[in-house]
């Protein structure tokens, strides 16, 4: 199978969605031809959102770029990767500790496909505080996080909220 190099994949829970995840999918998607925002199905998180809000927020926040694809998956991202034909994964770096974790992730994703090369890119300095934890956190404390967030994601929480005041 030949390899397609203009095509990526941006794999996250996205939960919720920051405005540092946007800052890196339009810089990732200058890079290549299409990007594929891949949204992670992580039974291990407390997840705000369910995958399918979590599509429809992406594509709501980005449906002025036409190179971006958003799609989820369950399992591997090394099988999801291979079963699409796709060889490059772009990751986002705010901290050092994050690279201690990305770097273990990218060598664990090559040890189950060979093919498959991670390029990561910095955060810009303004967003790099930002983590969809303390996104939740906040959220969950009654705290604005208009400020961190695209708009979709805070029509999306209050409509949470509204349900939650109206039970």
């Amino acid at each position: 199978m030949a390899k397609d190099n203009k095509i990526a994949i941006y794999p996250g829970s996205f939960d919720p969605l920051t405005n540092g995840h946007i800052d890196i999918i339009k810089r990732a998607s200058m890079l290549f031809d299409k990007l594929i925002i891949a949204v992670a199905s992580n039974s291990t998180k407390n997840s705000l959102f369910t995958i399918d809000n979590r599509v429809q927020i992406i594509n709501e926040s980005l449906s002025d770029n036409d190179s971006i694809r958003v799609d989820s998956f369950e399992g591997l991202l090394s099988d999801y990767a291979r079963k699409n034909n796709i060889f490059t994964i772009i990751r986002g770096l705010r901290t050092l500790s994050d690279f201690e974790y990305e770097f273990q992730m990218a060598i664990m994703n090559r040890s189950l496909n060979s093919s498959i090369e991670t390029i990561f890119l910095m955060t810009d300095e303004k967003y790099s505080h930002i983590s969809s934890s303390f996104i939740k956190e906040i959220y969950k404390l009654n705290g604005d996080v208009s400020r961190f967030v695209p708009s979709p994601v805070i029509y999306q929480l209050n409509k949470i909220k509204n349900e939650k005041n109206n039970k």
